[in-house]
């Protein structure tokens, strides 16, 4: 039995310990295992620890439920992630409260280069079903990954709208892996982790879906993510918090405009009218946002001979020596004035040697 996870999901059970003083424990003490072994009186001194939770942490003795827990995980497939491992989603590895651990599902990439989540209300209308039919078919060519919650109503159909373009998707759940609520919405679930996608949780199993678990389980939607698209939603509800939330993480937030008075549009109504999202109308506001402007590769013959000029090869040849390079980078290294170098890197685009990125980079396309 791997005796470090159990070390790590054990510190998920301390009475009192939350994920940001766990991080905290962690580093204080040098380890996870070593929180367990510190005395009483050098933890007593961790930041935010004091008296109550260091007798908390040295009476921990029982590990049984972490040892069950590890059973399960290697019984079922699950990967379990820790927050400092390379694999943890990147984007919420940043805010203050990600989980310590994650249990996943599904072989997929949690830090893929665009990442969306799409939520609103568990009582969608024809309106809202007809804005994410739209917007799902045209940003299928960008190969975004989509994060919703698996819930009825706007959660589920943008699932599967994904499943139906060859999306990514990936399900954020507010209870254990041993279990699926709804229960409706295993298959679903099922489909996704067998297309490259994946089901997501900080919970261990055997944990219900109490109501308390998804304004935590909306902090991990917001957070493993570039923006939140709020389809429909009342004045109150679990996609308002969540798009609160993905502002405090400096994230970006649209909401879908609707008529007033309707009930379903009041809360997207309310953050667009409050300046705490962008208005979105269809998918080219997603992609200006957030950049996406990038020439998507058609699904055609490659070329095997690409003619390039004297000064085409060079930009290729400096593009290949990295990953990706910054335009000011680029020119100082080809000695080539700023409209010139503008007008090869529009050819190259069109050539398909190479792709734009956000923030004025490029990167090789082969």
């Amino acid at each position: 039995m791997d005796k470090d996870l159990v070390y790590k999901i054990a510190l998920t059970q301390i009475p009192g310990i939350g994920s940001v003083l766990a991080k905290s424990l962690i580093a204080y003490c040098g380890g996870v295992a070593e929180v367990f072994q510190k005395s009483k009186a050098f933890l007593q001194k961790a930041p935010g620890v004091g008296s109550i939770l260091s007798q908390n942490i040295h009476a921990f003795k029982d590990f049984t439920e972490a040892e069950r827990e590890v059973e399960f995980i290697e019984r079922n497939g699950v990967k379990p992630l820790f927050f400092l491992d390379k694999d943890y989603p990147s984007r919420l590895k940043h805010i203050p409260d990600c989980p310590i651990v994650l249990y996943t599902r599904g072989e997929s990439n949690f830090s893929g280069e665009r990442m969306i989540a799409i939520v609103g209300t568990r009582k969608m209308t024809e309106y809202g079903r007809q804005f994410i039919d739209q917007l799902i078919e045209e940003i299928a060519p960008y190969s975004p990954t989509v994060v919703s919650g698996l819930a009825y109503g706007v959660d589920i159909w943008a699932h599967k709208q994904c499943l139906k373009h060859s999306i990514v998707t990936q399900g954020v759940l507010a209870h254990g892996l041993d279990r699926m609520y709804p229960d409706l919405h295993t298959k679903v679930a099922k489909e996704m982790v067998q297309n490259k996608g994946a089901v997501i949780t900080e919970y261990t199993s055997g944990t219900n879906p109490d109501r308390e678990h998804f304004p935590m389980r909306n902090r991990i939607v917001a957070g493993m993510v570039d923006a939140v698209v709020v389809v429909e939603s009342a004045a109150s509800g679990g996609s308002l918090i969540t798009a609160e939330l993905a502002n405090q993480y400096n994230r970006d937030v649209l909401a879908l405009p609707g008529n007033f008075g309707n009930k379903y549009s009041a809360g997207c109504n309310y953050l667009i009218k409050s300046h705490k999202a962008n208005l979105i109308e269809g998918a080219a506001d997603l992609v200006k946002l957030l950049n996406w402007d990038v020439k998507v590769k058609k699904k055609k013959q490659t070329q095997l001979f690409i003619e390039l000029t004297k000064e085409e090869q060079q930009i290729m040849d400096i593009m290949r020596e990295q990953k990706e390079i910054e335009v000011d980078a680029l020119m100082a290294k080809a000695a080539l004035p700023s409209s010139k170098l503008a007008m090869l890197l529009l050819e190259l685009e069109m050539k398909n040697c190479i792709s734009s990125l956000p923030g004025k980079r490029y990167q090789c396309i082969n």
